[in-house]
């Protein structure tokens, strides 16, 4: 089984252009985490990010006029994360901007096949302690992912309600796991087999016809999205009250030069209550997305639709965004239902080096399910002749339901707005995996 070994994390450095009282944050500020962790088949992650807030005069504080965030790390073995974010309500007047540019490349991106619960994972294939071990790389493939998004957000009617709208430009490149380069400089016992002797799951759904040629090798995704959005938080990074209701219709046509026609439609429900004022918070999210027409490639249906990009992705469900716990990628479908529970705790207050600091812990239970199925036609997987190896192995008909994880988190935030998070979720049901530690920023909704 992969091991990662965290060698570093949460460290916290902060600096402050202009020094303010311990209330007040005026000019720049920014927030920096760098990262050091070790992965035995992708190798060791370097690098680090920045987050600058400009306030202004103070006097929105902690509203930010501007925010500019910049995250370069590398795995030395290929992966890495290369991504600049801009945010502001200033810079043009009336809109909400919001300039994501990032190149995020995945050596080991985990694919489990579609449909949940119908997709059959052998957790035994990907550890190499147990006796029926194939390869560590079973249930993965190499993606690299280039994507351009600008999203604005204006007011329709008062402070609440709004439209949104934005394009988002995304380009896949796909293929095998380069076993080569993720054995350079290992002990022959630890090297990876190749992909002849043990052939994964993307390289298996591609022989037996359910992915097709077409979509194997990635295509560029082209979107275009509009829609309403309903915001009565008292406060954007960590509300006490308030809700933050969504409804947007993505379209991918192909006259943008995409390689399929489709269109779906999200609907996102977020709804925060104070339980002790300023202290403790009841919080949940409810996110439904299908499509509405057309067919999505499969390396798109990974794409959770938002009306604004907090993180580096949103993809699941499973994993640090959606299903913490659960393994990342486990529940794919044409169509998904996510729910998130949150108790958040802020369990102490303290200023340093001129800056706000309070400290957080939060409880969670996630729930999700597919609710429209992608079409798999598994013809070409014949019993016994194609390696001897049977349907059963890999599917298993009208088996999807309901997803649980459950876990606890901590957060670290600077200034009310620059917010280090730490989840560690157990699944439930150990078709799902076993437990996810998660480090990053900004709280899940």
């Amino acid at each position: 089984m992969k091991k990662a070994l965290c060698l570093l994390i949460t460290i916290l450095t902060v600096f402050s252009a202009y020094a303010q009282d311990q209330f007040t944050k005026q000019g720049w500020n920014f927030g920096a985490l760098p990262t050091v962790t070790f992965d035995s088949d992708l190798g060791f992650q370097y690098g680090g990010l920045i987050n600058l807030y400009h306030y202004g005069d103070g006097s929105r504080y902690p509203k930010y006029d501007h925010s500019l965030y910049l995250e370069i790390s590398r795995y030395t073995k290929g992966s890495g994360i290369n991504r600049l974010y801009y945010d502001s309500d200033q810079l043009i007047d009336g809109l909400q901007t919001s300039l994501d540019i990032s190149y995020l490349s995945d050596r080991a991106y985990d694919f489990f096949g579609f449909n949940g619960y119908d997709a059959v994972v052998n957790k035994d294939w990907f550890d190499d302690e147990k006796t029926d071990y194939r390869t560590r790389m079973f249930y993965k493939y190499d993606r690299k992912l280039f994507r351009f998004k600008v999203d604005l957000i204006g007011k329709l009617h008062g402070e609440k309600l709004k439209w949104v709208g934005g394009i988002n430009l995304l380009n896949f490149k796909l293929g095998l796991v380069d076993i080569d380069k993720l054995n350079k400089g290992k002990d022959e016992a630890d090297k990876l087999p190749s992909h002849e002797t043990e052939p994964g799951l993307f390289q298996k759904y591609q022989e037996w016809g359910i992915i097709s040629e077409k979509e194997a090798g990635g295509g560029f995704v082209p979107t275009v999205k509009a829609g309403l959005v309903y915001d009565s938080r008292d406060n954007k990074p960590n509300p006490m009250k308030g809700i933050w209701t969504e409804a947007v219709i993505l379209g991918s046509p192909e006259f943008l030069g995409g390689e399929q026609n489709f269109a779906k439609l999200s609907l996102i429900h977020r709804q925060y209550f104070t339980i002790i004022p300023n202290d403790l918070s009841f919080a949940y999210r409810l996110d439904y997305q299908t499509t509405l027409g057309g067919n999505a490639p499969f390396y798109y249906q990974t794409q959770l639709i938002t009306s604004v990009l907090k993180g580096a992705t949103s993809e699941g469900l499973g994993g640090a965004s959606s299903l913490r716990g659960v393994l990342r990628n486990r529940v794919v479908g044409d169509g998904v239902f996510l729910g998130n529970i949150e108790a958040r705790w802020k369990f102490s207050r303290f200023s340093f080096i001129n800056n706000n600091f309070y400290l957080g812990l939060n409880g969670f239970l996630d729930f999700g399910q597919v609710t429209k199925k992608i079409d798999v036609n598994t013809a070409g997987l014949i019993n016994d002749e194609i390696n001897n190896e049977l349907p059963g192995n890999y599917f298993e008909n009208d088996a999807e339901k309901m997803h649980y994880s459950y876990g606890l988190g901590l957060r670290v935030v600077m200034n009310e707005n620059f917010i280090v998070r730490c989840d560690y979720g157990v699944a439930a049901n150990e078709r799902d995996g076993d437990s996810g530690l998660y480090i990053g920023l900004n709280y899940l909704f």
